[in-house]
C-alpha cells in the first residue's frame, strides 16, 4: 500500500514545525518511516520480492542520511524524532 495524500497532511500536522511543513527533517523522517513500514509489512506476505527489497534499502538509506543531518544539525530534536517514530538507531 502506498502513502496517500491523507497520510502525507497527517504527518506533516503530527511532526511538522508549522502549517504545512513538508521540508523538515521530521516531516521527511516520518515520511519515510510510513512507507518503509509499509514495505515491511509486503514482505510479511511476499518473502521473495527481491526488486522491493532494494527499494527497502534505498529507503532505509535515505532515511539514514536525514537522520545523520538532523543529528548533527540539533542532537535535541534528533532524539525526539527517534523517540516518537520507535526508529532504533
Amino acid at each position: 500500500m502506498s502513502i496517500t495524500k491523507e497520510n502525507i497532511s497527517e504527518i506533516t500536522k503530527t511532526y511538522g514545525l508549522k502549517e504545512g511543513d513538508t521540508g523538515s527533517p521530521e516531516v521527511q523522517i516520518a515520511i519515510w518511516t510510513n512507507r518503509i513500514n509499509n514495505l515491511i509489512n509486503h514482505f510479511n506476505v511476499h518473502r521473495k520480492d527481491l526488486h522491493s527489497r532494494r527499494g527497502l534499502m534505498k529507503m532505509v538509506s535515505r532515511r539514514r542520511h536525514l537522520l545523520d543531518y538532523l543529528k548533527s544539525k540539533d542532537e535535541t530534536r534528533y532524539q525526539e524524532i527517534i523517540k516518537k517514530l520507535n526508529i532504533r538507531r
